[in-house]
């Protein structure tokens, strides 16, 4: 199971973000195939958040849009919410302290420990994931 980053769906809904092309080419393909797609309530919160924002875009997306763009990837037959399991306490726990993830990396390490969880995959544009042992991920847009 690929599991989705928010900063890739944002930088293929981000028209002006220059990865938007790739992004969205490469989020259309893995929505497109039968394999399992896992998307974390922590990543439609965080794509929900950030492209409504007019402080942050220029030209944001509209609630009713995002909304819209969020239902398409729940409405394909091989699209799953993940939400934190039964071991998440633990994996998040031993993630944040070997990891040493404190602030805005408590969230990364929130992601880490769903795709663990799940035996998945996950796909981020960001670096910080190096840091977690035991974490499968890959970064679709370098």
């Amino acid at each position: 199971m690929t599991v989705l980053d928010a900063n890739i769906l944002i930088a293929a809904w981000n028209e002006d973000d220059p990865r938007n092309d790739k992004a969205m080419a490469w989020t259309e393909s893995v929505l497109s195939r039968e394999q399992w797609v896992g998307i974390p309530w922590v990543s439609i919160w965080a794509f929900l958040r950030i492209l409504t924002n007019p402080r942050a875009f220029k030209h944001p997306l509209g609630s009713q849009t995002a909304f819209h763009v969020v239902q398409t990837w729940l409405d394909r037959p091989n699209v799953i919410v993940l939400q934190p399991g039964p071991r998440h306490a633990e994996l998040l726990r031993s993630l944040v302290i070997s990891g040493q993830a404190t602030g805005t990396l408590l969230t990364d390490a929130v992601l880490a420990a769903i795709a663990i969880e799940y035996g998945g995959v996950l796909a981020s544009a960001d670096l910080d994931f190096s840091r977690f042992a035991g974490l499968s991920w890959f970064n679709p847009l370098a």
